[in-house]
Order: structure tokens, then sequence, then C-alpha cells
């Protein structure tokens, strides 16, 4: 072991219990950012904390944890609150916190555009936890709803914003509704006069904690950014990998169990990956860094903490499968390409409520990363068309063709010389890709929106919901015409294995296929807060996360207590583990089989 591993800090130096270290265990979180190694010690100790750190420095986790371990699990009401600007930051919020919480803690997110009878609904059955936008939250203290009076734990996220949003008065009149002996912690990247006055007011002594965001250099390659939903990534990723066709990549993502469930999937894809992280023994890492430098991998799938220390020169690309939470580790992953003078790519998969944290990479960086879209599949048969080109060129380069002369000869009596030159080439590429189908999607395109500091006043959190519908009838899958070709991995199959469009989308009215070759069989699914969601989450979580077709999947039917899912037999017990190290939405899932009690 060496100095750096032994001076280390862990989650288990910073006092948080062994029911916690579980939680962070399970999620393959390895080390604090300084954000959380220095607050998390003194919220825990009691102590008011005033944090100045930037978005993106992990500093949701920061207090989330210390809030998780000071809440009484018998008490039934709301113990802990805190404030965001905007309702996509109070979701984040609420979600980390049921995550780490692993569903021993009730939280509620509360923010305008959402139905206010769900929140009530949600408040009178009891809460530990909210988290919410100012003008909602006042909203249901003049109603009644909300009762502050035992909160203990009080988060201020992001205050400079919401001053910036108009929202001092509100805010002020939230604080005075809580117990003066609460602890309270407020982060803000910049601190004008007027949180300075609120800091006086409402905080006891507080710690101040300082993470400066340094400008860092970025190396000199391309940087992309493609807006993709969650149960898209898989594929948009694939149908990157066949565009871009790297000579060889890492792709970070942020956990062990993300390393692991996506080494798995894209070795079932046809590619060859290996994956590293920290729960690997140092001869196991010996083997996969061997096999990734001699080009036996060419994907090496890694954790930030596995990758440190890392000195390999012909990495061509550099892939952000989750984008990472700080702007210093951006820098870090993609300065491992373009080395030495050569060419480098970065790309990275951005979902589109995590617009905040590019953003924040942005400024740091002080360039600005260039949005592309998803490779569609006409993108996908012209790289094909490009390829065999190239290959074709390098064939008439080594002059090796005497065998097939005589054929070409006796053809050129009776065609054109480039028409036998083109059906040579259709024949060669559909030997290797086989029938196409009939009929291909593509992934629904995001096209990233430039962000706009709302006015003061305007009540940006209070925008309508964009939420689908709910429907309780019957949903089932669209039906696919032609045959999908089978992969036969990555350097002998050039059609992508993506190419076949989306799994996930999903319309009502549609009867799943009359001809099944398996019997079918309905899974109990139960997320946390089922009125949240809707087939296509269940249609991602299930073809992604099992790595099955999504036309596989039959009738899908969402009530109030429960969804039921058709599934293929043969792949049910597949399903269930799947199912049961996922999350739908930042939600817990638990399934069983229809008739089991």
């Amino acid at each position: 072991m060496n100095d750096e591993d032994e001076t280390r800090i862990t989650f288990k130096g910073l006092g948080l219990s062994t029911e916690v270290i579980a939680v962070l265990e399970e999620l393959g979180y390895e080390e604090p950012t300084p954000i959380q190694s220095q607050a998390i010690p003194l919220l825990l100790g009691g102590r008011d904390v005033l944090g100045s750190a930037a978005t993106g420095t992990g500093k949701t986790a920061a207090f989330a944890l210390p809030l998780i371990e000071r809440l009484d699990p018998k008490v039934r009401a709301v113990q802990a609150l805190v404030l965001a600007p905007t309702r996509e930051l109070a979701m984040q919020v609420a979600e980390a916190v049921h995550r780490y919480g692993h569903r021993r803690v009730s939280v509620l997110p509360i923010y305008g555009g959402q139905p206010i009878q769900r929140q009530l609904s949600g408040l009178k059955r009891g809460v530990q936890v909210v988290v919410g936008t100012p003008g909602r939250l006042l909203d249901h203290i003049r109603r009644g709803s909300l009762d502050l009076s035992g909160v203990r734990y009080l988060v201020l996220d992001e205050a400079d914003e919401m001053l910036d949003m108009g929202f001092i008065e509100d805010i002020e009149a939230i604080l005075d509704e809580t117990p003066k002996e609460r602890q309270t912690a407020l982060f803000s990247a910049t601190f004008p006069p007027r949180i300075n006055e609120l800091v006086k007011r409402h905080l006891r002594n507080p710690e101040r904690v300082t993470i400066k965001a340094e400008v860092r250099k970025t190396p000199r390659v391309r940087q992309v950014a493609y807006v993709v939903p969650r149960p898209h990534k898989l594929e948009a990723l694939g149908r990157i990998l066949d565009l871009e066709s790297p000579t060889s990549a890492i792709i970070f993502c942020r956990t062990r169990t993300e390393v692991d469930e996506l080494t798995e999937a894209l070795a079932s894809h046809g590619y060859s990956p290996e994956a590293l992280h920290g729960g690997f023994a140092q001869a196991q890492r010996d083997r996969v860094m061997n096999r990734f430098r001699e080009g036996v991998a060419d994907l090496l799938i890694a954790t930030d903490v596995a990758a440190r220390g890392l000195d390999i020169e012909h990495v061509s690309h550099v892939i952000n499968y989750d984008i990472p939470e700080s702007p210093d580790v951006y820098v870090h992953r993609i300065g491992r390409t373009g080395r030495a003078g050569r060419e480098g790519t970065a790309i990275t998969l951005v979902q589109p409520r995590e617009h905040r944290l590019l953003k924040a990479i942005e400024s740091v960086v002080k360039q600005r990363i260039e949005s592309a879209r998803i490779p569609t599949v006409a993108d996908l048969r012209a790289r094909r068309i490009e390829m065999l080109t190239a290959s074709l060129r390098e064939t008439l380069i080594e002059n090796a063709f005497d065998t097939y002369r005589i054929a070409v000869q006796s053809l050129a009596e009776e065609f054109d010389a480039m028409d036998i030159a083109a059906a040579a080439a259709k024949l060669a590429a559909e030997a290797t890709l086989g029938e196409e189908a009939d009929n291909k999607g593509d992934i629904p395109q995001f096209e990233e929106k430039a962000e706009s500091r709302p006015s003061r006043r305007t009540r940006a959190d209070e925008a309508p919901s964009r939420r689908d519908r709910q429907r309780d009838e019957p949903v089932y899958p669209q039906k696919k015409s032609g045959r999908e070709s089978k992969g036969q991995g990555k350097q002998n199959h050039p059609v992508s294995p993506w190419e076949s469009g989306s799994t996930q989308q999903r319309t009502s009215g549609h009867r799943p296929p009359k001809r099944r070759t398996d019997a079918m069989t309905r899974l109990v699914v139960k997320v946390g807060d089922q009125r949240n969601v809707r087939p296509k989450d269940l249609v991602g979580a299930i073809a992604n996360e099992a790595n099955i077709a999504g036309d596989a999947i039959g009738a899908i039917q969402i009530g109030d207590e429960s969804c039921l899912v058709e599934v293929p037999e043969s792949v049910v017990d597949k399903v269930l583990r799947a199912l049961s190290r996922t999350t739908i939405k930042g939600q817990r899932v638990t399934a069983r089989r229809e008739r089991e009690r």
C-alpha cells in the first residue's frame, strides 16, 4: 500500500454510522469530495455550517448524509427542511435523500407546477424530510398544511440564486416558522451583502467551509455533450461508439455497480470491455490494465478512484457515461486523451435535468462544450459506407485480388464496370450485416436550451409541470416489423446493434404481437411513488437493466398500489434480479411474480 492510500480520506473516517456506510458502499461511492470531507464532521457534531461551494462539488451529500443521521426514525413529522431555488434542484435533492436513506427516510419534494393535492396527501400521511421551493413552501404554511415546529435540521441550498430570484422575503417568513434552536447549513457560491445579513440573523456561530473553484485548463481535445434521458443512455452510447469507432476508450461511471452493469451490457453487444473499480485486488487490476494496453480490450469501464494514476498514451476517447459531479474530476478524466500531440475526443452523456452540472463545468474550464445530436440510423448507415470505402481503398492499394479478376472480366462483357463494383460492395456488406429491419426508429433528440436566469419575483419554480398524465389502462409495446440482425462482434459486424431503433418507445392502444414463442408471466412491480411512474419508465428499466429486447415485454398496467408487467417466462428470474438492484426515478423497486404472496 502506498502513502497516498494510507492518507486517503474515506467515508468511514468522517463519523458516519455503519448503516449509512453500508448504503454508500452498496451505491459504489468510494471516497468523499473536499466539501463532504470538511462539512460532514461539522454537521454531525451539531455545528451550523456556512459552505462556499459551487454546483458540482458534491455538496448535496455533504448535507444530506448528516441530515439522515440526525433523524429520529420513530417520529413521523417534519424534522428536516431543505430550501432550493428551482423545482429541478428540489427533485434532485429529494431523490438523493431517498437514495442515501435507503428507504428508511420518508421524503417529500414540494414545488410549484405539481398538483397541490398530491403534496397535501403526502404531508397528511406524515413525512420526515421536506425539500421544496420557497414559494410553494410558503403556500403550504399559510394553508396550515405544513407544520415546521419540529424542524431540527434546516438547509438553504444555493442561497445566492434564491436571493437573485427575489425569494428573500419568502425565505425570511419560512425561517421564522422554524424553531430557533435548530441546526442550519447554508450553501452558496457567492456571498453578497444580503446573504451575510441572513447568516447573521439565522445561523449560530457558523463554521465556514470554503471550496475554491479553480480555473482549470482542459487538454486540446474535441469536447462533445449529448443530452440523453437515462432509459436511452445505453443505446445512445452504443450508437456513439459505432459512429466514433475509437481505437481505445475509457468510459467513466460514478459507482462500482454502474461499472459492472455497463461492462456486462456492452459485452453482450459484441464489444470487448474490461471493468476496473476499487473492489479489484491489485493482481486483478494489473491483468485488466495489461489487456487494455495490449489492445485485447478496446473499452475500459472505470470509476475515478480506480483510474487514478493510470498512464496510458494511446487512449483515443474518454467518455463520461455519467457526468462528473466536480469540474476538477471532469478535467482529470479528459486529460487521459489527446496526449503526446495526438488528437483526442471527450464525450459526455448528460441527462436533461443535469444541465446545471454541465454549465458548472463550462464555467470552470472557461470553454463551451459542443452540444451534439445523438447519431441517427441514417448517420450509422453513412458511417458504415465510409468504413467500407476505406476498406476497399486499402484492398486496392494492396493489389491482392487477382483471383477475382476472372469473375469480373466475364461480367464486364455484359454489365458496366461501375455497376459490377457496386454490386460486389453490396454483397460484401450484406454478407456481414445480414438482413436489415424494415422499420427502424431513432432515439428522441433532446436539444439543450440556453439557461436564462429568471428575473426577480418571476417564480420560475412555479411554472406549470410538464409531467405526462398517468393512465390506468394497459399499455402495450409497438410491434416491430422485420427482423433484427444479430451481433457477431464489433470488429466483424459493422451493423450496429443499436440501429434497430429505441426499444423504450411505448404508445397506448397497441396490442402485443400475436405470435409468442414463450409463455408470458405477470410480475407485480412496486415503486416508491407509484403515481409518478409511466409505462416507458418500466420498459426502459427492464429492457436496459435486464438486457432484454423491449418488444419482448407484454402488457403494462399501472395502478394505485402496484404495476403489472408481462414478461416472457424464460427471463422472469433475470428481470427480477435486475429490478432488485435498480431504481426508477431515483426510487427503489420491488418485484415478484403475481401469484406469489
